[in-house]
C-alpha cells in the first residue's frame, strides 16, 4: 500500500492518559508537559515506513472525556486500527480499556487493536501480567511508552500501520 492515500487509525482512552501527547511526540518530535485537552477529535498525518513500503497515517485522536462520548461514534467510522492508551500510573484508566474496547467494536465490529500502556518513566500502577492478559483476550498487540522520554512511541505507530494495512 502505498503512501498516497492515508489509512484512518484512532486513538482513544481516558482523559489524561497521554494520548496527544503520544501523537505529538510521534508527529512532530516534541513533548509538553502541560496538559492540554482535546475537544472532540484532533488528527494529523504522518508517513510511517513498513517492510512492504510507506504507509501515510491518519491518526485521529479522541478526546477521552465522558462528555465528548456520543460524538465519538461518528469519528471510528472507516478507521482500520485503534491504539486503547492508559496510564500505567492508574489502574483506572487501565480497567476502562473494556469500556472504549466495546465502545469502538460496536461501529466497527472488525477492528484492530494495539493496547498500549503510557508513562512507562513513572512508578506504574497496573500489573504487567494483567495487560498482557488482556491484550491476548481481545487478540491486541501490546506496547509500552512514554510521551515524554519517547520510548517506544515509533513502535507504537509502526504497529498501529501494520495492523492497518494486514
Amino acid at each position: 500500500m502505498g503512501a498516497s492515500s492515508a489509512i484512518k487509525v484512532v486513538v482513544a482512552g481516558d482523559g489524561n492518559v497521554g494520548k496527544t501527547s503520544l501523537v505529538r511526540r510521534y508527529c512532530e518530535g516534541k513533548f509538553e508537559a502541560s496538559r492540554v485537552m482535546t475537544i472532540g477529535v484532533d488528527f494529523q498525518t504522518k508517513v510511517v515506513e513498513l517492510p512492504g513500503g510507506a504507509v501515510k497515517l491518519s491518526i485521529w485522536d479522541m478526546a477521552g472525556q465522558d462528555r465528548f462520548a456520543v460524538m465519538r461514534p461518528g469519528f471510528y467510522k472507516g478507521s482500520r486500527a485503534a491504539a486503547l492508551v492508559f496510564d500505567v500510573t492508574d489502574g483506572e484508566s487501565f480497567a476502562d480499556l473494556r469500556r472504549w474496547h466495546a465502545e469502538i467494536t460496536k461501529v466497527t465490529p472488525r477492528q484492530k487493536f494495539v493496547v498500549v500502556g503510557n508513562k512507562i518513566d513513572l512508578p506504574r500502577a497496573v500489573e504487567s501480567s494483567a495487560i498482557a492478559e488482556y491484550a491476548a483476550s481481545i487478540h491486541a498487540a501490546y506496547v509500552e511508552t512514554s510521551a515524554a522520554t519517547g520510548e517506544g512511541v515509533p513502535k507504537l505507530f509502526e504497529t498501529l500501520a501494520s495492523l492497518a494495512v494486514a
